[in-house]
């Protein structure tokens, strides 16, 4: 669902993108904007989408965030807490184990 989502937002943007491009290069052909004045529109709206795929990304990636919060999942920070936890466990125990046999 959330991919359909995704991939209909980049089809959207990039058909929208294409029909800009192709009436601006009508606009020119006609003589109703310069070359440098569709360039310079083409450019723009090109600028304005990647700013708003940033701004997608953003938001997907919070939502996907928000997902896996409420999935209650460990995190990768979480994972590692309890490797250096069970790391210090072992080396706590293994000094113990060795104080054991060295004492019976």
């Amino acid at each position: 669902m959330l991919f359909d989502m995704i991939r209909n937002t980049i089809m959207a943007a990039l058909g929208a993108q294409e029909t800009l491009k192709e009436f601006i290069d009508g606009l020119v052909e006609k003589g109703q904007l310069s070359e440098s004045q569709g360039k310079s529109m083409i450019d723009e709206w090109s600028e304005k989408i990647t700013n708003a795929g940033s701004g997608i990304n953003a938001n997907i990636s919070e939502i996907i965030d928000l997902a896996l919060s409420k999935m209650n999942l460990a995190t990768k920070d979480d994972i590692e807490k309890l490797n250096k936890k069970i790391a210090a466990l072992a080396q706590r125990l293994a000094a113990h184990e060795g104080d054991h046999t060295e004492n019976a």
